[in-house]
């Protein structure tokens, strides 16, 4: 068990303050909350690879609580991870209340103390969140201001510890401050005209302690700097349909394990531009990166302790064979990131409209590696402690990592019945992406959805999905069927089918329940072991078979 008594005991003392003092004042105090629990009950199958368990329950499971007031808001959540699901890193294994803040709030101001998530920017050198499927909470605990009174200013400075998992390291610290200018606040000439210009900027500084890296092969260590500092500018442009993002970064010499020890200033570069009217859009983007893993601890790996994002520039699928080989950014190798979409609904008792409409949508994503040259020998058996490699800035890489061409169709066929279509070609690099030795893995994937609402209260979902491959483990076909039955129930019957390699179904039956504000889902059946990404990061799932419950209340 891993748990901390005193800031359960500070976190308590306060709430009940905050309470006490908010009632005594005659203010209205607002109180929200969730609780989310996950249950698996495995059951080893030799088939699929579960390996065996020790336990004969698993859980990560949850509890939110949250005061609001005029002036404060307070709040504290409970985990509980000392059984976790499958998947998980050593340390993410604990309980306790990891999660506590106060925030005060006055004219445009308002000053949090605490445990706390932030972004500046798209994240390029700043982004703490929670992804609870990834066992990601990079939260700081220490303070931030953030002021948003002024006229066409926000400005937001903070530092504290990162949390990794149950602990907060001591021998390093992030701090930061950001500042974005709205200049159409200023011109009444630019709002007439209906335009809105951003201009932002952050920076970004880690101190973290020294440490004891030696170069393998050698007794030299390494002088590692102990303040890395990152710097992020950007702009956004927008009239009318057009919107226009730029956005650049950069980050000094950070030694770390992503990177291999090695002294390379870091670097960004993103470009987006994007036109929306009823009926249209059209997407564009480019983005260049180059050692840009920044953490808090440097010789940390996995996902934990990431002080930035770093965005991955693909589509983002559902449909189960279409997410079966998600890509991952390369955050410290770099990459050049290409994407593109158009979205077009062509109307109504057109030709091509039909009687209810027709959408259609087409995105492209491509992804390369950046063209290297290595600048030093090696010391010892490694490149630790030199440079490195050079690159030039525009100058794209011959090795293809990711690619992604999808169609996607959305048609009403009658009042009832409606139809989604997809086709996707895609290319996954998998000895850069999973560090697995099947080469380049080339798919075609088909996906049929079709949803029949037989009344208000009674719908049947379908899918049908196809991937045909002849690398990795093959073909594989997937089906669902899903019965809705308003306002509390939905069943739901899958399974995916290893048509290739092994043959193996990975069946799953599930029964969702909805009341108010309470959703209870219990199932059973197997898991394929694979990735689970979501935003260019990812966490490997080992294959599982056993009962699943899952329970979430908002309040």
């Amino acid at each position: 068990m891993k748990i901390s008594l005193k800031p359960m005991a500070l976190c308590g003392a306060g709430l009940l303050a905050f309470v006490a003092n908010a009632q005594e004042s005659g203010r209205k105090v607002v109180l929200h909350g969730s609780v989310q629990s996950d249950v698996l009950i495995p059951e080893e199958d030799e088939k699929i690879g579960t390996g065996t368990y020790s336990d004969w329950g698993l859980t990560n499971t949850y509890a939110d609580l949250n005061l609001m007031s005029k002036y404060v808001d307070a709040g504290a959540r409970l985990e509980f991870t000392e059984f976790p699901l499958p998947g998980f890193e050593p340390d993410f294994k604990g309980w306790g209340v990891p999660h506590i803040y106060v925030k005060g709030k006055l004219k445009g101001v308002d000053i949090t103390a605490g445990d706390f998530y932030d972004q500046f920017g798209s994240g390029f050198v700043f982004r703490t969140y929670e992804e609870r499927s990834l066992g990601i909470d990079n939260s700081l605990r220490g303070a931030r201001v953030n002021v948003t009174g002024l006229k066409g200013v926000s400005f937001k400075v903070l530092g504290g510890l990162q949390r990794r998992y149950w602990d907060w390291s001591k021998d390093s610290w992030v701090g930061g401050a950001d500042l974005e200018l709205n200049l159409e606040q200023y011109s009444a000439r630019m709002r007439d005209k209906n335009i809105t210009w951003m201009v932002g900027g952050s920076y970004v500084l880690k101190h973290e302690k020294d440490e004891d890296i030696v170069v393998p092969g050698t007794n030299y260590r390494l002088n590692l700097p102990e303040m890395v500092s990152a710097f992020d500018v950007r702009s956004r442009f927008q009239k009318g349909d057009y919107s226009l993002l730029a956005e650049y970064a950069w980050k000094s010499q950070d030694p770390s394990f992503d990177n291999g020890y090695i002294y390379h200033r870091g670097n960004a570069l993103m470009l987006s531009g994007s036109y929306s009217r009823r009926g249209m859009s059209a997407l564009l983007q480019v983005k260049r990166s180059e050692d840009m893993a920044y953490r808090s601890q440097r010789s940390m790996n996995g996902n934990s302790v990431f002080i930035n994002n770093m965005p991955a520039f693909a589509y983002q699928h559902t449909y189960a064979l279409a997410a079966l080989y998600p890509y991952a950014t390369q955050a410290a190798g770099g990459e050049w990131a290409f994407q593109g979409e158009v979205g077009y609904n062509f109307a109504r008792r057109t030709p091509l409209g039909g009687k209810y409409g027709t959408k259609l949508k087409v995105n492209f994503s491509h992804v390369r590696s950046l063209d290297k040259e290595d600048v030093d020998a090696a010391v010892g058996t490694s490149l630790y402690g030199t440079k490195g490699y050079k690159s030039k800035f525009f100058k794209v890489g011959g090795e293809t990592y990711y690619q992604d061409i999808n169609v996607q169709m959305e048609k009403k066929l009658t009042k009832a019945f409606k139809l989604n279509l997809m086709y996707m070609n895609q290319r996954f690099n998998d000895a850069v992406i999973r560090q697995e030795d099947n080469g380049m893995i080339k798919s075609h994937i088909a996906v049929a959805e079709g949803k029949y609402q037989f009344n208000n209260k009674l719908t049947l979902r379908a899918e049908a999905q196809y991937l045909a491959t002849k690398q990795d483990e093959g073909d594989w076909t997937y089906g669902l069927l899903e019965l809705s039955v308003l306002p509390y129930f939905m069943f739901t019957v899958s399974d995916m089918w290893n048509n290739g390699e092994s043959n193996v179904h990975y069946y799953m039956g599930s029964v969702t329940f909805n009341y108010k504000a309470h959703r209870l889902m219990a199932g059973y059946g197997r898991t394929r072991a694979g990735y689970n990404c979501s935003g260019g990061v990812c966490r490997y799932v080992p294959a599982t078979r056993g009962f699943q419950m899952s329970y979430n209340f908002n309040f």
